[in-house]
């Protein structure tokens, strides 16, 4: 997520320097989190690179209602750091601060798409859009773009749809199996 720069290092034109911060959280199960978050607040970033939609409340209804008629399993699941996966766009820096050990005082080249920036949710969104589309043979549904959709069979011999409902790095998955 992060290139460090020497100490006698000149930070790249057109970086706009930031402070960072700890956010540490506890999970309803009592589980407990930290994650390093950048202070996207502080930046000037043009609308067209933040803007990312989600799924519908109702084509979560629709899809359940279709999962029901047709006897099919509604799975759940989170993409643990999903942010990291991707490269950012905005060119943000900042002076790193005790929890970087022996890089302390050092600056630092924000390179990943790390939470609190901007532009992390459309960046991870075209990510997994990416992903699904070309990798795994999804397509994204016209009244919906977050209702990714693929004609399968069951073992049974009947077609039906799978469906993947996103909501940033939540996904529910319609399927058989």
């Amino acid at each position: 997520a992060f290139e460090f720069l020497d100490t006698d290092d000149i930070v790249p034109p057109g970086y706009t320097e930031i402070k960072c911060h700890m956010n540490f959280e506890v999970k309803f199960d009592l589980r407990r989190k930290a994650r390093y978050v950048a202070g996207g607040h502080l930046t000037n970033v043009p609308a067209h690179m933040t803007y990312s939609s989600v799924v519908s409340r109702e084509s979560i209804c629709i899809t359940f209602f279709l999962a029901a008629l047709n006897d099919i399993d509604i799975l759940a699941c989170d993409i643990q750091n999903a942010y990291l996966n991707e490269p950012t766009e905005e060119k943000l820096w900042f002076i790193a601060g005790d929890k970087f050990g022996a890089n302390k005082g050092k600056k630092v080249l924000i390179v990943r798409a790390l939470y609190g920036l901007k532009g992390s949710g459309r960046a991870w969104r075209n990510h997994l859009g990416d992903k699904l589309q070309n990798v795994l043979g999804f397509k994204s549904s016209l009244a919906d773009p977050d209702v990714w959709y693929k004609p399968m069979t069951k073992s049974n011999g009947d077609k039906y749809y799978c469906y993947l409902l996103v909501y940033v790095d939540d996904v529910l998955i319609i399927h058989e199996k």
